[in-house]
This record gives structure tokens, sequence and C-alpha cells, in this order.
């Protein structure tokens, strides 16, 4: 079978399974509890809740009038991918609620945690699929492709009105409200662990007097950039090179473990920093860059 229709299938079921997360949050704790959200899904929540219209009708109306943005800015594909999402988290919105799920919390602080968890689970699958269940994630997609925002801070942005109209509802007093916003904290906590958590970068400072075998390795091995740096031990007055490397948190014990088989007496530092761009890193965002990549070979 073809790779690249592997990865569709691959990428289109890991989208299922994070929509039905999605949803059994809401069908199993969210709306049992008549807890807000965010996104369409949280205005058709509030919808529900003061007007007694099914989720189901409105999250189809609302994301019908926003999927036209999906297409002009994001693109086909995310386009594409948009109506799949919507239209399957629709009919789990359809379905879901028939299926008597038993799950005998009473607590309604402890429903808007587990609720907003899953959420958040859910959403951060679909998004690294390249999904969207519509609505508010459209917006956030849009803002975190131009700018650097983390998504979750768009969400917790946007939602903020739509679970604070709860307070107009009758019968819902401020706790409501709070319950809401305890259940967006920690759906947007999620979110951006999920979608950055495999994103975090260090920088490496290695000071060794064995630099140039190292940096040959960490370009072999590790397949990172490595930059050397002129450097003089104040202590000893001995001239040597101070290597500077970035690359991904995950890799932190590979090059410990480098590091530690070539020279044990070497000192090396770890950095987290907020963002890396660049070649083998995260593009640019809000403008075009041109790229000139240019070879150097470490010498003595």
């Amino acid at each position: 079978m073809d790779n690249s229709i592997v990865k569709t299938i691959k990428s289109y079921t890991l989208m299922t399974i994070g929509l039905f997360i999605f949803v059994f949050s809401w069908t199993a704790f969210l709306i049992p509890e008549e807890i807000a959200g965010g996104g369409v899904s949280g205005l058709a929540s509030v919808i529900q809740y003061s007007t007694g219209i099914k989720v189901f009708y409105s999250y189809l109306v609302i994301n019908a009038f926003l999927l036209g943005i999906g297409f002009l800015i994001l693109g086909n594909s995310f386009g594409f991918k948009t109506i799949y999402c919507v239209a399957v988290a629709a009919l789990f919105f359809k379905f879901l609620p028939f299926i008597p799920w038993v799950t005998d919390i009473d607590d309604k602080l402890i429903n808007a945690l587990i609720g907003g968890t899953l959420s958040g689970i859910g959403i951060g699958i679909i998004f690294l699929q390249g999904g969207s269940t519509g609505g508010t994630d459209i917006i956030a997609l849009i803002i975190s492709k131009y700018k650097e925002t983390s998504p979750g801070r768009v969400f917790l942005f946007c939602d903020l009105v739509i679970i604070g109209s709860v307070i107009f509802i009758p019968g819902k007093s401020l706790s409501d409200v709070i319950y809401g916003y305890i259940e967006m904290v920690s759906f947007s906590y999620v979110v951006d662990m999920i979608l950055t958590g495999n994103k975090q970068s260090v920088q490496i400072h290695v000071f060794s007097s064995k630099y140039k075998e190292i940096a040959d390795r960490v370009l072999k091995d590790l397949r990172r950039g490595v930059t050397a740096v002129n450097s003089t031990g104040w202590y000893s007055q001995k001239e040597g090179r101070v290597l500077i490397i970035v690359l991904r948190k995950n890799q932190v014990t590979d090059i410990t473990n480098l590091v530690k088989e070539i020279d044990k007496d070497a000192f090396m530092t770890v950095t987290p920093v907020m963002s890396v761009y660049g070649k083998g890193f995260d593009n640019f965002k809000g403008g075009k860059i041109s790229w000139k990549t240019k070879e150097e070979n470490l010498s003595d």
C-alpha cells in the first residue's frame, strides 16, 4: 500500500479517536451537569441550557458559517479535514447522548476538571493531525499560524465571553460561570501540553578539551548544528572552544550520554529557550523568510 495512503488513513483514524474523546467529555461529564465550555460546542451547550435546542443542531449551524474561513485562509486540505471533523463530531453529539454512560461522579468540580482534561486531549490529537472541530479552533490556528501565540491562550481569550454568558440564563449563578472557567483552564492547559510538549527546545553549552570530537558526534548522531566559540579559561588561562548546540528537550539525555562518553571531565549547561526558528525547528511566522545555508567545518 502506498505510504501516503497509509499516512492519510492513520491521520483520519487518529482524528476520529480525538473526536470521540472530545464529544465524550461533553456528553458524559459537562452537559449532564450543565457546565459551560468554550468554542462552538460551548456556545451550543449554552444555547441548549437556555432554550432546550440540542447541541447537535446549534453546532452544525454555527460551524457552517465558519467553515468558509478555514477554506480561505488555511487551505483546502485543512478545510476538508475540518468538514470531516465537524460532521463526525456532530454525529457523535447526536448519538452518544443515547448511550447511558455511568460515571457516578456527583461533584460538579470533578466533572469540570475531567471534562476539560478529556476535551483538551481530544482537541490536541485533532490539532496534531491538522484538523479542527471548527469555531474558535479555526481562529486559534489562524492566529498561531502568523503569530507566536499558543493556541491555548487564544482559546482562553475567546471563550471568556461564551462562558460568562451563562450568568444571563435564568436559574444560573456565578458559581456556574466559575465551573465553566475551571473547565476552560484545564482544557487550555492540556491542549498546550500536547501541542508544544514535543517542540520544547534547549540551548546547550559544552566546555571540553575534546570539543572537536564532541561536535562531530553531535552532527553525525544527533543531526544538529554546532557553533564553536573561542574561549579562555580565566583560572587556567588556557584557550579552547565552547560548543553551542540548540536541540529538542527530548534529546537532552542523548547529548548528555554522548558528552559523558567522550569526555567525563566536560562541563555542560542546559538552558530552556522559549522559541527556536530556522532550519530543523519551527518556521518563521508573519512574513516570508529567505534562507541561505552555509556549512563550515570545525578546525583547530
